[in-house]
């Protein structure tokens, strides 16, 4: 299935918005024009911001069974090379003034500020007939290794984001996420399937330009990860009017139990529906949902599984969790589930890997009314002198008590960096709290982030050179029941 063909059927309705209205005629028309100039079949890169540039391009890739791969139009060039080495793409659509690019390769057609560049000796890639597009995982455009997902996967996404979303025509998203990212692609891809109009920008929410544009454009619906939920509460987004708002969705990772019900609260005063949600690239871009009538009953849960798919929990042992509140691994089924990895130019041909099953490695558990909550995840568990500690829930007790810290480690030793002065409270926490006595508190300038706003772990310093903590005594807080 391929929904992106029929999208000429929505005529002279909006599709885009960057600058100037774009019919989806007219966005057919140019997309079209741009992929016909790659043929059927090949490998493309593609060098994305929000602009319509790299929009049209991908909808005109998608169109016509070309294979694109989204990267950030920042990645740097040496990691570009290196992805250029493995995958041998025929063509990069990027911007115009690419030096790089213009000194390796052919000018073949432009639009706009982007060119479609042409590889001077071409290459024969083996794709397989399912397979639609490449998308980096955890938003890492460095590393070669990538999602392999299908036409299917893709639309059937998307038809069931839009079935819960309850997308229509009139819906006007703004773009708050990159494109190449999966989240911020499910946006477009759940909002063109229904003839919406995607306000396109690569404004910041932190500058004026970007909510005179939202206001100005009337902007229906907009989607953050945590770190854009946290910049929003810094700027008083409760007092903000926006009279044209109508749904906020949330996902990318898990918001704070406190920013989730503060949200809750203002969407709910503000008459705006707000949804938070799960999912991982590996499932396209979402898994689960929590239905906005729930979201302060149930603050703090990912919700319930979208339409079509299904959950289920798993313990050590590999046997089905059929009790409410008891942890084990998070599995997901459904048509989402993407075909697998690919690390090389040689891995595109392979069949589908996965089954539509996916161990998403997150523990959770479910509620007695089938909301389920996500307690860390399973590389995010240390075991220091026998216990086993989640790392994950000593970050959530701490940010409950209002400290905004990160844990980090390995077996027997336990790490805690903090951005305040405040290292005599936390220890008299986790002391008072979870009954332990050994641990590294350490002061740190700010959290490591990549531009989605996901922590970087690896990017805290080293934590070889510090002085190893004292032997740690007590049990901690996770347990195979809550």
């Amino acid at each position: 299935m391929n929904s992106f063909k029929k999208i000429e059927e929505f005529g002279n309705r909006t599709a885009v918005y960057a600058e100037r209205n774009y019919s989806y005629f007219e966005m057919v028309e140019i997309a079209d024009a741009i992929c016909r100039e790659v043929g059927e079949r090949t490998l493309v890169f593609c060098l994305c911001s929000n602009n319509k540039e790299s929009l049209f391009g991908y909808v005109g890739f998608i169109r016509g069974g070309v294979v694109p791969v989204l990267l950030d139009a920042s990645i740097h060039i040496d990691r570009l090379r290196r992805l250029i080495n493995l995958y041998k793409p025929t063509y990069i659509w990027a911007r115009s003034d690419n030096q790089d690019l213009l000194k390796s390769m052919d000018r073949s057609f432009v639009f706009g500020d982007y060119t479609l560049f042409k590889r001077r000796t071409p290459f024969q890639h083996n794709l397989h007939e399912h397979l639609a597009l490449l998308l980096t995982t955890s938003g890492s455009t460095g590393s070669p290794k990538f999602v392999r997902l299908s036409y299917e996967n893709i639309f059937k996404n998307a038809e069931s984001i839009a079935r819960y979303l309850d997308i229509n025509a009139d819906d006007k998203p703004i773009t708050t996420l990159p494109m190449n990212y999966s989240y911020g692609l499910s946006i477009i891809n759940s909002h063109l399937i229904c003839g919406a109009t995607i306000i396109v920008t690569d404004a910041s929410i932190m500058t004026k330009d970007f909510w005179e544009l939202c206001r100005g454009q009337r902007a229906t619906t907009f989607g953050g990860v945590p770190f854009v939920y946290e910049m929003l509460d810094r700027l008083n987004f409760e007092e903000f009017n926006l009279p044209s708002l109508k749904k906020l969705t949330q996902a990318g990772g898990k918001l704070s139990p406190m920013l989730s019900r503060k949200f809750s609260e203002v969407c709910n005063r503000k008459g705006i529906q707000f949804f938070t949600m799960y999912g991982q690239t590996e499932a396209t871009a979402r898994m689960t949902y929590l239905p906005y009538d729930k979201s302060l009953e149930k603050a703090g849960s990912i919700g319930i599984a979208i339409p079509g798919g299904k959950l289920i929990l798993q313990d050590d042992n590999g046997n089905k969790i059929t009790a409410p509140n008891v942890i084990g691994e998070l599995i997901y089924i459904g048509e989402n589930v993407s075909l697998g990895y690919a690390e090389s130019l040689f891995d595109l041909s392979k069949k589908d890997e996965n089954n539509g099953i996916l161990r998403t490695g997150d523990m959770a558990y479910f509620d007695q009314d089938g909301y389920f909550f996500i307690t860390g995840r399973i590389k995010r568990m240390i075991k220091v002198y026998g216990n086993r500690i989640s790392l994950d829930e000593v970050e959530g007790l701490l940010n409950e008590h209002g400290y905004d810290c990160i844990c980090a480690g390995t077996d027997d030793h336990l790490y805690i960096y903090t951005l305040k002065d405040d290292s005599v409270q936390i220890k008299k926490i986790i002391k008072e709290k979870l009954n332990l006595k050994g641990f590294k508190v350490m002061k740190i300038e700010e959290i490591p982030r990549n531009h989605f706003g996901k922590i970087l772990y690896s990017k805290l310093p080293n934590m070889n050179q510090l002085q190893s903590p004292e032997p740690v005594t007590g049990n901690l807080i996770y347990a195979t029941k809550l």
